[in-house]
């Protein structure tokens, strides 16, 4: 602009001598310059503004780059939560997807229908195998609570059905014979759903008649300690399974689940490559309140010791002998272990194995068990309510269940369902009579008998010392507190 200006004066100038009148030339050039000077100053002024305006605008933009900036940062942030919900969301997809996916595999399997591939881990599966625990507590009991165990005539095969507050479990299933038996046992009952299907073992008769329970009830999971057996028999089982699309869990020693209010231990097989498949055997036992009942299959003695050593509790109510009475099971170390109240012992009549042994009656004699048997009583059911248990039998209530007499002796005009407390061969009212009198009887110096296999000390009139072996035999003069302090119990027959 300066410079303009003196380009404008050096103009006005040269004009001015080449002009009329220098003075008036002059003056006109003064005139020039101090215009020249205002338009520079407003000139200067117009650039300030201009410059002003400019450094404002600059600074708006620049604040708006930051505002920008700012967004783009909260706009980038915005984006980092929408993929972190993202992610979120993912995490609970697959976490559905997950959940989902087990809740398909249980659907795929039926509803509490758990299928393992060959030999399966059940303790993986929520419905099977988890210590819930046993999954669970034993003593509690819900109101209305009931349990059942029915062993069923099968003749020489092994059956029973286990009821738990509308909760079922079978437990092997007779011969093939016995298949249309098992399948009118359940219609006539109204179990057409078994939680639990149990093959003990592949032998015909324990899995020859689960096609026949198959065939009527679904199943929610089978269990045997194998999946597969060259016979006719269990390949129709499996079909069956097949049909209902579930395959054999194989359990294992420890494992344990619920039926209702009951609680199921699995104690056996130990050993699954025993060469006696009869030593395979599913071995289990189910608690319900303070009252329990073991089932043994056809475990032999080295099965037993098996279980023995592995320190299982083994102490029941109830016990349901193995093989069918065989001699080579319910030996005495297992038995002392069990110290059973009752048994049951399913079995056929006169059948060509000589069972139930006399050797295994000789070991619950002394033992102080009171016996039933499926050949003299038939269908034999046994109900609890968590603290006593009551047996009904189909027949022939008063049997001489431990005579080695493979027959029906007492007839066929048993009561039906008659109920028979723990002392079924004396009556309440007479075991009070008997109790009586002899506690009347009772001196300083009374005479005791003494079993020295199971500890257990009797009055020399109570009916298990003439059941007794007589080299188990003691007998004793003395005071009931002298007998208890060398180590024996009173009897709970005779009650001393």
């Amino acid at each position: 602009m300066k410079r303009l200006l003196k380009q404008i004066f050096l103009f006005t100038t040269i004009l001015s001598l080449f002009g009329c009148g220098a003075a008036e030339n002059i003056a006109e050039g003064k005139e020039n310059i101090e215009n020249a000077i205002i338009v520079e100053t407003m000139t200067e002024v117009a650039d300030s503004e201009e410059k002003a305006e400019t450094t404002a605008t600059d600074e708006e933009n620049a604040g708006t780059a930051t505002d920008d900036e700012r967004n783009k940062k909260t706009a980038v942030d915005d984006e980092k939560n929408v993929e972190t919900v993202a992610d979120g969301e993912r995490n609970e997809e697959t976490a559905a997807d997950v959940d989902e996916s087990a809740v398909l595999a249980a659907d795929a399997n039926g509803t509490s229908k758990m299928t393992t591939s060959d030999v399966g881990n059940p303790k993986e599966d929520a419905d099977y195998g988890e210590n819930t625990g046993l999954m669970a507590d034993d003593s509690e009991r819900s109101e209305g609570s009931t349990f059942e165990v029915h062993f069923i005539d099968v003749g020489q095969a092994d059956a029973a059905l286990v009821l738990c507050d509308e909760k079922a479990m079978l437990i092997d299933g007779g011969t093939a014979e016995d298949s249309s038996l098992i399948y009118t046992y359940l219609k006539d009952r109204g179990i057409d759903y078994l939680d639990y299907i149990v093959c003990t073992h592949a032998h015909e008769d324990h899995a020859g008649g689960l096609a026949g329970a198959l065939n009527y009830a679904s199943a929610g999971i089978a269990l045997c300690p194998v999946t597969d057996y060259d016979s006719k028999d269990f390949q129709n089982f499996t079909t069956y399974l097949e049909k209902q699309e579930l395959s054999i869990t194989v359990p294992i020693a420890g494992d344990s689940f619920q039926l209702g209010s009951a609680s199921i231990q699995i104690l056996g097989p130990i050993n699954l490559d025993a060469e006696d498949i009869n030593n395979t055997s599913i071995v289990l036992r189910v608690i319900y309140g303070t009252t329990s009942f073991l089932f043994t299959g056809d475990a032999g003695r080295e099965e037993e010791q098996d279980i023995l050593n592995a320190g299982y509790e083994l102490d029941s109510t109830v016990l349901k002998v193995g093989h069918h009475g065989s001699a080579s099971s319910t030996t005495y170390p297992f038995l002392r272990e069990i110290m059973p109240e009752y048994a049951v012992i399913s079995v056929g009549k006169d059948n060509s194995y000589g069972h139930p042994a006399e050797e295994t009656l000789s070991r619950l004699r002394d033992a102080d068990v009171k016996v039933f048997r499926t050949d003299m009583q038939g269908d034999i059911i046994c109900s609890s309510d968590g603290e006593t248990v009551l047996f009904s039998v189909e027949k022939n209530a008063d049997a001489d269940t431990l005579s080695g007499i493979n027959s029906n002796d007492a007839g066929e005009n048993g009561t039906n369902a008659s109920l028979l407390d723990e002392e079924t061969i004396i009556s309440s009212q007479e075991e009070e009579t008997i109790a009586s009198q002899q506690k009347e009887e009772a001196a300083p110096g009374i005479d005791y008998v003494l079993n020295t296999n199971t500890h257990k000390f009797h009055y020399p009139n109570c009916s298990s010392v003439d059941q007794m072996k007589e080299s188990n035999k003691l007998f004793y003069t003395g005071t009931r507190d002298e007998v208890i302090a060398m180590g024996y119990d009173p009897c709970k027959r005779c009650k001393p």
